[in-house]
């Protein structure tokens, strides 16, 4: 779990001084096994961790010495969290030494607000986007950014009441190349000149990445293509009515 999903869940921010260190001494006992701190330590944890003003280090080290939920620490001016403490934060929050699922990124790609608010689906999917071209994992970013224009292409013709024209005589959903053969030319759907001249590029990478034994993608490929593939993304969240 990560400190801010800690600090939402266990709704830290509403305690007392006192206590909200003693829940960040929790979970920084869990995550780093700093298992003694001190006032200065303390301090530091509300200022640059959480960005709260800087306390008082006397006023807090004397609060800290008071409080049922801390023990002295066995070096000078530190303190250790009461076992009582410690048992009733675990139960509380079993799930904090889960590895996070959470995705982490810098919207390089798809900057956050191309995505938000859409669906949970695609959201994970523009970070993962993301995070996987910030990561150097160029091969993954492209077939991401195949998959989300994909789904959004789908989504379009379902938004329009045209999916069948996409769908074989099985009613399964045709490869995207016939997708998108057809997609430039649809009227209804009516894509504008600059994403019918940039959409086979990013099919083609992530198919190169997925199936071509001997190729690998590199920021090289992508990065010149980033802006036409934000302007596509953001025209087919509009195009799917996903975007009003």
């Amino acid at each position: 779990m990560t400190l801010d999903r800690f600090v939402e869940s266990s709704g830290l921010l509403s305690l007392t001084e006192t206590d909200k260190v003693c829940y960040l001494a929790f979970y920084f006992l869990k995550t780093k096994n700093l298992e003694q701190f001190t006032a200065l330590d303390a301090a530091k944890w509300l200022r640059d961790d959480l960005h709260l003003a800087t306390p008082n280090t006397s006023r807090l080290n004397a609060n800290l010495g008071t409080s049922r939920n801390t023990v002295k620490g066995p070096k000078s001016d530190s303190f250790r969290l009461h076992h009582t403490l410690i048992t009733e934060l675990q139960a509380k929050f079993p799930q904090l030494l889960e590895t996070s699922q959470d995705v982490i990124d810098d919207g390089t790609v798809l900057p956050k607000l191309r995505y938000e608010d859409t669906r949970g689906y695609i959201e994970s999917l523009a970070k993962q986007i993301n995070a996987s071209y910030e990561r150097n994992i160029f091969d993954g970013c492209a077939v991401l950014m195949r998959r989300l224009v994909e789904i959004l292409m789908i989504h379009s013709y379902e938004h329009l009441n045209i999916a069948d024209e996409i769908k074989d005589s099985s009613g399964n959903y045709q490869m995207l190349e016939a997708i998108i053969d057809k997609a430039r030319s649809n009227n209804k759907l009516a894509l504008s000149r600059n994403s019918k001249g940039c959409i086979e590029e990013f099919r083609k990478l992530g198919n190169f990445s997925a199936h071509k034994v001997y190729y690998n993608c590199t920021r090289a490929e992508i990065k010149p293509v980033i802006l036409d593939y934000r302007a596509l993304i953001e025209e087919l969240l509009y195009k799917s009515g996903i975007r009003k």
